[in-house]
């Protein structure tokens, strides 16, 4: 199945429209569903080795819930992490929820490529994706990857797998209570999604970068790189 980019129905909706309101909790079920907390939690608890808690940007974070459900996976006191998205729609409880677990948040509203073209190396360890790269073109994912390989910053991303179970699934989403706007934009996840070494075979200079790549579940895609250590 070739690699299918379609514009998403959430994407054309302003915040507050009803549909957008919808849509945005259907995802939160559907993330529970397919576990992605866990896989990121699992992730990055194997980037850290047990060595203090980076600090995080994740692109696209949506209200934040995901990382929210991961950081209560972790041991990671004095966290911190930097939260982007273009729409504003961060939800304020979250916030007392992450500094439960001794998390530093700092939701920004901006466009995700424009804040990492501003970004400095220092200002993150480890860049958080999750269902987002699906949505950039192959120009866009290079430019994402190359400036975080150039800041030397490690990099996780939980996306649709581009096969043919999440597709039979992604069409049964309404079973599981997904109203029209979800159920049509599961299907474009997916076929927008990804497969193999796709995502690996545009990181730069790969040769300085332990990268994996595999199936994360029954429906998702696992993308790690981080830099290799220096002897």
């Amino acid at each position: 199945m070739d690699r299918c980019l379609t514009p998403e129905l959430l994407d054309e909706l302003l915040p507050e429209d009803p549909q957008a309101v919808r849509s945005r909790r259907d995802l939160r079920r559907l993330n529970v569903l397919m576990g992605h907390d866990r896989i990121l939690a699992g992730a990055l608890a194997d980037i850290s080795n047990g060595q203090p808690a980076p600090r995080l940007v994740e692109l696209g974070s949506g209200d934040g819930g995901c990382l929210l459900r991961a950081a209560r996976r972790l041991s990671w006191p004095n966290a911190k992490a930097t939260l982007v998205d273009r729409a504003a729609v961060f939800d304020p409880v979250h916030r007392a929820a992450f500094q439960a677990r001794g998390w530093q948040v700092d939701p920004v509203v901006a466009d995700a490529l424009s804040w990492m073209r501003q970004a400095a190396a220092g200002d993150a360890d480890v860049v958080v994706v999750n269902l987002f790269l699906h949505h950039l073109t192959r120009e866009q994912l290079g430019e994402v990857f190359g400036l975080a390989a150039r800041a030397g910053w490690a990099f996780v991303a939980v996306e649709p797998r581009r096969a043919a179970l999440p597709l039979i699934f992604s069409r049964l989403v309404g079973l599981v209570g997904c109203g029209p706007v979800t159920r049509h934009d599961a299907t474009a996840s997916v076929r927008a999604g990804f497969w193999g070494w796709e995502l690996s075979g545009l990181w730069p200079a790969a040769q300085n970068w332990e990268l994996s790549e595999r199936r994360a579940g029954l429906f998702s895609h696992l993308f790690v790189a981080r830099p290799k250590s220096k002897s």
